[in-house]
């Protein structure tokens, strides 16, 4: 049926992520219907949403691009507080508050990718630990460089400040302080959902998967396998590069304007090394260039340290030991092979149904 094969189109082949995400989000609604979480749970669904979004965004770059970025929580900031402003300052023009969160993640994304692609240009010569070492740098010289900004908004529209205070900015009597250099954002609009958050990691999935299943992606990943034969044949490195660089930071940001809208208050130093950090081990234990393992990790991880909680002093020796056997069981090769069969086979099932009813 033609609808059928749109959609097959559309979502490619690896459908696993899918329909991780669609149950996930279906157990999670059930459960909550039914008064069965708790509120520090529930309090930690749009994070995970978040969290989930980076994890996957950042397997772009390091599982399918091959190179090592620990700067992801930068374009994360850039994404967070851009959307917040955009959202501040569209607030009296769009009333739905649906229609103004996606304005404030279209915005973040935008921004975040603009910032990618300018680090991207003069980064992406580097490899290896060079790379690692200057994207965490750049990481951290957002971060200093938005605890320095300073944003207000009045009947004139914004004003931007540097190593100033909000009073100088200009602003008249009914103006409105956004953005206060390192005490960060205040009064933020709550406009992010659990619903947001899942729409958001589908939309992610859909970019993600058909460009590694594109002809871009394939000239991605034999860059990632041998630089000089791609080149040989004509792959041009940078191109292909910053492309998945910088949808990696859209990505992010996105996932940043949606992580902070879920507070009344952020702050730059939210944003800093041990979080990029943090979702570099989501990557690594799902498997590197495995979207549906950095879902389930990201996800996992988040929600173990409030699951351990009453464990009082022992919650992170636990938290590490899970990581420790996490990282020995991924590395396991009868498992790895038994994951490969599954997901093998759960593809030919797929193909079959789709044949069958075409």
């Amino acid at each position: 049926m033609k609808p059928l094969r749109a959609l097959r189109a559309l979502v490619g082949r690896n459908v696993l992520p899918y329909v991780v995400v669609i149950v996930g989000f279906a157990v999670v609604q059930g459960l909550l219907s039914g008064g069965h979480v708790s509120a520090t749970l529930r309090g930690q669904l749009v994070p995970i949403c978040a969290y989930i979004v980076m994890a996957v965004s950042l397997n772009l770059t390091v599982g399918v691009l091959g190179e090592l970025s620990l700067g992801h929580a930068g374009f994360m900031s850039v994404g967070a507080f851009s959307g917040v402003v955009a959202c501040v300052s569209l607030g009296d023009a769009i009333a739905a508050k649906p229609l103004l969160l996606v304005a404030g993640m279209v915005v973040g994304a935008a921004f975040a990718g603009v910032a990618g692609f300018l680090i991207g240009i003069p980064v992406l010569r580097l490899r290896g630990d060079y790379l690692a070492i200057v994207t965490l740098a750049f990481g951290e010289i957002i971060k200093n460089i938005i605890n320095c900004l300073y944003v207000g908004f009045d009947s004139k529209g914004l004003h931007f400040g540097f190593l100033t205070s909000t009073a100088a900015l200009g602003m008249d009597a009914e103006g409105r302080s956004i953005l206060n250099g390192p005490m960060g954002m205040a009064n933020v609009p709550r406009l992010s959902s659990f619903a947001a958050g899942f729409v958001l990691i589908l939309v992610t999935l859909l970019v993600v998967i058909n460009l590694v299943n594109s002809r871009s992606g394939r000239a991605i990943m034999a860059l990632r396998d041998n630089r000089i034969a791609a080149e040989s044949v004509g792959i041009w490195a940078t191109k292909y590069k910053l492309m998945a660089f910088v949808t990696s930071a859209a990505l992010a940001g996105a996932a940043g304007a949606l992580y902070a809208m879920n507070f009344s208050t952020i702050v730059a130093s939210k944003f800093n090394f041990n979080t990029s950090i943090l979702i570099l081990v989501y990557v690594v234990l799902g498997g590197l260039g495995n979207f549906t393992g950095s879902i389930i990790a990201a996800a996992l991880l988040t929600v173990l340290p409030e699951l351990l909680r009453q464990f009082n002093d022992y919650r992170m020796l636990v938290y590490a030991i899970v990581l420790v056997l996490v990282m020995l069981a991924t590395n396991n090769e009868s498992l790895k092979a038994l994951s490969a069969r599954l997901q093998s086979r759960f593809s030919r099932s797929r193909e079959a149904e789709v044949a069958s009813n075409g």
